[in-house]
């Protein structure tokens, strides 16, 4: 069950010390994100996808097991975000499982990654960058193996993938099919990343992602949005979305992530 969050002060991390202030709005941005396994669109059309995103006003969407082609576009033309990068890897070789990434700005530097390791194969994850409120964002989707501390993709992603960011606002959404507290998700948490389930104080073992269409046989939540612990970052907001008729065997997640304006000076003086 959700916790009551009391936003009215909150502790952020800075360097050696601590602020207990919240920055001011001018010295803040707020990134809408979620993140969703669509089951290569077997149980909605994009246009539903789309509706039911609508009142979440999003920055930016990771999709996984997406349709190739426009379908990812056609979730933007609902929402307005014109903005999107299709992969070329379809996950372990099967038919319209790539991953995406939707986006209201623009996308520069748009790139996917082979993640190696046990399980099937091949997985990945689509990588972009864009600016959102004027401040740089990277931004990662995935879909990877259920795996150890160091045999599977999230060790390829922790130790060959997220070193290799300049960026300091960093965002990896997707399917891990890991649960939090695994050695797998450790390892990318362990790569200096937060997820925000311990933002939000949503105790996670008494939730599920998957599976959405057949609760009685539920992984728990395996569906994840971590972001770059930074000075002043923390979730304030989001959670898993629950559908009366779900539209996928996963179910959407989504957050509200805010992150320092003038990060890089921080980092800089640090």
């Amino acid at each position: 069950m959700r916790k009551l969050k009391i936003l009215s002060v909150v502790m952020f991390w800075c360097g050696m010390g601590v602020s207990l202030a919240f920055p001011g709005p001018d010295r803040s941005i707020a990134i809408r994100v979620a993140s969703y396994n669509v089951e290569f669109s077997r149980s909605a059309t994009p246009e539903q996808v789309g509706n039911m995103f609508k009142p979440y006003k999003l920055d930016i969407i990771g999709f996984n097991e997406a349709p190739d082609g426009d379908w990812t576009a056609r979730v933007g033309k609902v929402l307005g975000m014109k903005y999107s990068f299709v992969g070329k890897i379809s996950s372990a070789n099967h038919k319209d499982k790539y991953k995406t990434i939707l986006s209201r700005t623009p996308l520069k530097d748009t790139e996917e990654h082979k993640l190696t390791g046990d399980g099937w194969n091949p997985a990945s994850v689509v990588r972009a960058t864009t600016k959102i409120h004027g401040a740089p964002v990277s931004f990662l989707s995935l879909h990877i193996c259920k795996s150890g501390a160091r045999d599977g993709h999230a060790y390829s992603l922790a130790t060959e993938v997220l070193p290799k960011e300049t960026i300091e606002r960093v965002i990896v959404v997707g399917d891990y099919n890991n649960k939090i507290g695994d050695a797998a998700m450790q390892t990318v948490e362990g790569a200096g990343f937060r997820s925000i389930w311990s933002d939000l104080e949503i105790d996670v073992s008494e939730e599920f992602t998957y599976n959405a269409q057949n609760p009685q046989k539920n992984h728990g939540v395996i569906d994840h949005i971590l972001y770059r612990v930074a000075a002043g970052s923390k979730a304030t907001d989001g959670g898993i979305i629950e559908l009366k008729n779900p539209l996928s065997d996963h179910k959407p997640i989504w957050a509200k992530i805010v992150f320092r304006r003038d990060l890089e000076a921080v980092r800089q003086s640090q």
